[in-house]
């Protein structure tokens, strides 16, 4: 298996993320726990999940695939998305996004994550609170490396320049949507990617 940095990030990922949507829904949990292994037998050291997946099952499930072999893989899950009906449980906020990793963390039976995306752009709150609170889960030690999902160039612009002026920990690398149907971000998200030298894990590569 090659391995290849995760941006300019020291950590070594393969080229092949494991995507986990699936786990604990359509997926049964013992079909993905196997898929979990086979991978990792091939290589495959990275492996993506979220806390919005089937409610939390997938992280379940995730977590119970890599118990065994917690310290040979990179883990990444991520927060923001609507986990209830509650004003607050959802958002870029601190309230929203701190009470978010501890659950992640609980559900994965880890007390860690390798990555800790910001899973969508949330307009009503500020990005310095956001970055703000991604900074302490690092700082804590709870979270390696922080990244964002679904972010536009200028958006990916605006938090790495907040976190510059901050003083803040920055994003290591982010996800977008990318496959042969959708090339949106061959225009500016790339190009704005490789000059700053982030890490790209596209999602959807087969356009599902």
């Amino acid at each position: 298996m090659e391995y290849r940095n995760l941006g300019k990030a020291g950590v070594k990922v393969s080229p092949i993320c494991l995507g986990t949507m699936m786990f604990g829904g359509q997926t049964s949990e013992a079909d993905s726990i196997r898929m979990i292994h086979q991978a990792s037998d091939l290589g495959v050291n990275f492996i993506d999940t979220a806390n919005m997946y089937n409610a939390g099952e997938s992280e379940v499930v995730t977590g119970k695939g890599i118990a065994d072999r917690r310290d040979k893989v990179v883990l990444a899950t991520k927060g923001r998305q609507k986990m209830g009906d509650g004003p607050n449980e959802q958002g870029g906020s601190r309230a929203h996004l701190m009470k978010a990793l501890d659950d992640s963390l609980k559900r994965l039976g880890t007390d860690y994550v390798d990555i800790y995306y910001y899973h969508a752009p949330d307009f009503s709150t500020p990005i310095d609170e956001t970055l703000r609170a991604l900074d302490d889960m690092v700082r804590s030690g709870r979270v390696h490396y922080i990244a964002c999902s679904n972010f536009r160039a200028w958006r990916i612009m605006e938090a790495l320049w907040a976190s510059d002026r901050l003083g803040l920990d920055s994003f290591a690398c982010v996800q977008p949507l990318y496959n042969i149907f959708n090339r949106d971000i061959e225009v500016e998200v790339l190009p704005t990617c490789r000059e700053y030298g982030l890490g790209v894990v596209s999602y959807s590569p087969l356009a599902r």
